[in-house]
């Protein structure tokens, strides 16, 4: 429980109405109740305020909605997840080294490490202090991980990856798996080693199922900040800049670099080797089969510039007809050309 006064100095927003009215849970604008918050991010569900049985509302400044009490703040959204992150139930203590857990004796633990049954955990591993690893989880040898990580079930971290503090891995993704390096061999291929690592900095977040590849050589670096969806593709060698995020099914080819605070929208691709720049949007289903410049939103495939995509996407529907045209116009230009000729003999 908090008072909506409290929540308000989280926030740093401004209380309208009864700052003492006790809040215990967030709910939705429907389903809301006394002793709920709720919340408005998008004016267009403003009607459904006035049926709304909420305690209180966060909303943004310039919104008048009368007789609610009121949690204004400048981001509603970023405040709904201060408050909801608030709310929930303390996180539970350490539990250290369970039973069934396997823990290599040249392993370092630090303080307040919770280790759940069926946890396998390799020669030489380092888990920093106050990190949570769920059972199923195997770590490789030589691997290092820093403070206050939550390790779900299922996952794998191979050998010598390192992860800064605060890292989430969701159920089941694989960190450090061998890049797709093959060389032709005849008609054969020859596997190429993997030597490189993984390495996740602090409060990077892997959704579940995703695969990131080690690197050939050197590694495969996701930087501070980025956050990737379930089902997200990495390959070797590839670099991703700070406060990333990529949504689900996205795919990113061996050795590409992409800049800072860059969005991809699901199933997006990126071709090996290939640069984006700082602050690019590259829309679902788009690929990227070359450089392309920051501060630009891209759709389609090849990526174009999105209001140059719009325009052609218009032309898309009706090239069959102007197929047909053109073809009519060329046979009429070499009648032309052929009535002149005749003409002109």
């Amino acid at each position: 429980m908090a008072t909506l006064e409290q929540l308000a100095e989280l926030i740093e927003g401004r209380v309208v109405g009864d700052s003492q009215v006790e809040i215990r849970r967030i709910q939705t604008i429907d389903q809301a109740g006394e002793g709920d918050l709720t919340f408005l991010a998008n004016p267009k569900y403003l009607p459904h305020l006035a049926a709304c049985q909420a305690s209180a509302i966060i909303i943004s400044s310039g919104i008048d909605v009368e007789g609610k009490n009121l949690l204004i703040c400048d981001n509603p959204y970023l405040a709904f997840a201060k408050v909801l992150t608030a709310l929930q139930p303390p996180a539970s203590t350490s539990v250290g080294i369970m039973e069934g857990a396997i823990v290599a004796p040249s392993a370092t633990i630090g303080e307040g490490v919770s280790i759940y049954p069926g946890v396998v955990v390799g020669e030489n591993v380092v888990v920093g202090a106050g990190t949570t690893i769920y059972p199923n989880v195997v770590i490789y040898d030589d691997v290092e991980i820093g403070a206050d990580c939550l390790i779900h079930a299922g996952c794998i971290i191979r050998e010598r990856t390192r992860m800064g503090q605060r890292v989430i891995l969701q159920p089941g993704a694989i960190i450090g798996s061998d890049g797709f390096g093959f060389a032709p061999d005849g008609e054969a291929y020859y596997k190429i080693p993997q030597v490189g690592i993984v390495v996740l900095e602090d409060d990077v977040e892997i959704g579940a199922c995703c695969c990131l590849d080690r690197a050939v050589l050197g590694e495969t670096r996701i930087k501070q900040g980025c956050k990737l969806d379930n089902l997200v593709q990495i390959a070797h060698n590839v670099v991703v800049g700070e406060h990333s995020v990529v949504a689900a099914q996205t795919g990113m080819a061996g050795s590409c670099k992409i800049g800072r605070h860059a969005t991809f929208g699901g199933q997006s691709a990126v071709s090996g080797h290939v640069k984006l720049g700082d602050n690019i949007t590259l829309a679902g289903k788009g690929g990227a089969a070359q450089d392309l410049e920051g501060n630009q939103v891209y759709s389609g495939t090849p990526a174009l510039p999105h209001k140059q995509w719009l325009k052609s996407s218009l032309v898309f529907g009706r090239l069959p007809e102007m197929r047909r045209e053109i073809s009519t116009l060329n046979k009429r230009l070499q009648e032309l050309e052929k009535q002149i000729k005749e003409q002109n003999q």
